[in-house]
C-alpha cells in the first residue's frame, strides 16, 4: 500500500521529493485492501453536525518520499516507515507488476483543532446495534484512551449507516454478535435480499492478542520496524467496515473502511496508526452521482488540509487498481493508511471527519435511482462488474490474507464483502459506444470528477 508524506516543507524539497515516486505504466500501482478482514473497520455517522458547518484549511505543504528504512522522532521512538506498493498477489493473478516502492504517510502538522465533548458513555451506548465488544465499565475506565474512544465512533458508525439503509430499504439489519477465543470480538450487521440491497454489511471488530509471524511478516514487507519480546507482539485492532451492494445496477456499490493498530514493542512503547478510506463502484457513469460522492468527501478533506483529498484521491486510485485486468475496481474516493502524526488526536480528528461523509456521500445517490427502471442486459452488465469486485478482493486484498493468517479470525466477516451473487463471461467486452464501454474506459482511465 501507498502512504503520502504530509507535512510542512520548502518548495525546493517538495519538488526534489516528488521525483522519488514510481509509478507503474499506467500511473497505478497494484494495490491491495488494507482492511483488517475480521476486525474490518468502518466509521459513518448520523449527520446532524454537518448542516452549516464551514470547513478551514491551512496552507500546509505536501511531498512524497521514497523510504526503505524507518525514520526516528526526535524522542528516538521508531517511526513506522513506509509501506510497500507491490503486486504481491498479482503474481497469483499472472501479472507482474513493473514497479514498487517505498513511501510514508503523515498529516500535515498544522490542523486546525476542534475540541468536541463525546458525552456520556452509557448513555452513547443505548444507540448502538448491541452492546460494545469491550465491557462497558471498562470503557469508562478507560475513557480517555485511544482505544476506547475508537471503539465508541466505530460502533456509533455502524449503529447510524446501518438506520439509515434500513430507512431506505424498509427491511432491517440483522445483528450477529461473535467472540474470538485469542481475545475481543465483534458485531456483523447484514441486511440480505431487501427491497433495496441484495446484500449490506457493516461490521465492527475489536481484537487483541499476540500477532503471528505470518502477520508480523506482512508488516514488515511494509517498511514497518516491529521488535517484539520474546517472540510475542501485542497487538490491538479495531474498525468498521461496510460494503452495500444494492439490487438496482445504477445505484452504485458503496465500500468503506476506518481503523486503528496499537502495538507494543518489547520495550513496552507502542506504535499505533488509522487507516481507512471510502469508495465508490458504479455501473453506469453518473457525472452527477460522481460530483456528489468526490465533493463531499473533498469537504471533509479540505477542513483539515487542501491537498488531502488530491492526494488521497491518487492514493486510492493507486490502490484499487485490478492488475490483471488492467482496470480500477470503481471511480475511486479517498484512500490512506499508517496515519500517525502531527499526534494522535489530529489524526483521530481527520478520521471522524472522514467518517461522518458516509451517509452524505451515498445516500443521496441512492435516493437518485432508487425507482429507476433496469433491464436484463443491465443487470447482467451487474453481475460482470460484481465479478470484477470478487477477483479483487480475494486476489489483492491483504486484508483478508491478514485474517486468513490470524488464528480466531471469523470467515462469515472476512468474506462478508463479497457480493451475493456475481458473474463471469468468457471474453467479455462491451459493444463500442455503449453505456458499459463508456464505464470500462473510466476505468481503464481515471478521471477527476471534482
Amino acid at each position: 500500500m501507498a502512504t503520502i508524506l504530509l507535512l510542512s516543507i520548502k518548495r525546493t524539497a517538495q519538488a526534489t521529493a516528488r521525483q522519488c515516486v514510481i509509478y507503474h505504466s499506467k500511473g497505478f500501482s497494484s494495490g491491495v485492501d488494507s482492511k483488517l478482514p475480521f476486525f474490518q473497520n468502518h466509521s459513518v455517522r448520523r449527520l446532524g453536525s454537518l448542516p452549516g458547518t464551514r470547513w478551514f484549511s491551512r496552507g500546509t505543504g505536501v511531498r512524497f518520499m521514497s523510504h526503505g528504512t524507518a525514520s526516528k522522532t526526535a524522542s528516538g521512538r521508531t517511526r513506522k516507515g513506509a509501506l510497500l506498493i507491490a503486486g504481491a498477489a498479482a503474481a497469483v493473478a499472472g501479472c507482474v507488476a513493473s514497479g514498487c516502492h517505498f513511501q510514508r504517510a503523515e498529516m500535515a502538522t498544522r490542523i486546525p483543532k476542534v475540541e468536541e465533548e463525546e458525552g456520556d458513555i452509557v448513555e452513547r451506548c443505548k444507540s448502538f446495534m448491541s452492546p460494545p465488544v469491550t465491557d462497558i465499565n471498562l470503557l469508562q475506565q478507560r475513557k480517555g484512551e485511544m482505544c476506547t474512544r475508537m471503539e465508541m465512533l466505530i460502533m456509533e458508525t455502524q449503529a447510524e449507516f446501518c438506520r439509515a439503509l434500513e430507512d431506505v430499504d424498509g427491511g432491517s439489519f440483522k445483528a450477529d454478535r461473535w467472540e474470538r477465543k485469542e481475545g475481543g470480538g465483534g458485531i456483523s450487521c447484514v441486511l440480505q435480499d431487501g427491497k433495496v440491497f441484495e446484500k449490506a454489511g457493516v461490521n465492527v471488530s475489536v481484537v487483541f492478542g499476540n500477532l503471528t509471524e505470518e502477520a508480523a511478516k506482512q508488516m514488515r514487507t511494509r517498511g514497518k520496524v516491529l521488535k517484539g519480546k520474546d517472540g510475542k507482539l501485542p497487538f490491538c485492532a479495531m474498525g468498521v467496515s461496510s460494503v452495500i451492494h444494492p439490487k438496482n445496477p445504477h445505484i452504485p456499490t458503496v465500500h468503506f473502511n476506518y481503523r486503528y493498530f496499537e502495538i507494543e514493542e518489547e520495550d513496552g512503547s507502542k506504535q499505533w496508526w488509522f487507516g481507512g478510506g471510502t469508495d465508490l463502484t458504479p455501473m453506469y457513469v453518473h457525472e452527477g452521482d460522481a460530483a456528489i460522492f468526490h465533493n463531499t468527501l473533498k469537504e471533509a478533506c479540505d477542513n483539515h488540509h487542501p491537498q488531502y483529498y488530491p492526494d488521497f484521491k491518487k492514493w486510492c486510485d493507486r490502490y484499487f487498481y485490478i492488475c490483471h485486468r488492467g482496470e480500477t475496481r470503481g471511480i475511486g474516493g479517498i484512500f490512506f493508511d499508517d496515519l500517525d502524526s502531527p499526534s494522535q488526536e489530529e489524526a483521530f480528528s481527520f478520521v471522524k471527519s472522514c467518517a461522518r461523509t458516509v451517509v452524505p456521500c451515498y445516500l443521496p445517490i441512492v435516493h437518485t435511482h432508487l425507482n429507476e427502471a433496469f433491464s436484463q442486459e443491465e443487470k447482467d452488465w451487474q453481475q460482470v462488474r460484481r465479478g470484477r469486485y470478487v477477483e479483487f478482493n480475494l486476489v489483492y486484498d491483504r486484508g483478508v490474507k491478514f485474517g486468513l493468517a490470524t488464528p480466531g479470525s471469523r470467515i462469515e466477516s472476512i468474506l462478508m464483502s463479497l457480493p451475493l451473487t456475481a458473474r463471469w463471461e468468457y471474453m467479455h467486452e462491451p459493444a463500442k459506444g455503449t453505456p458499459e464501454a463508456e464505464m470500462l474506459e473510466v476505468l481503464r482511465t481515471p478521471r477527476e470528477w471534482v
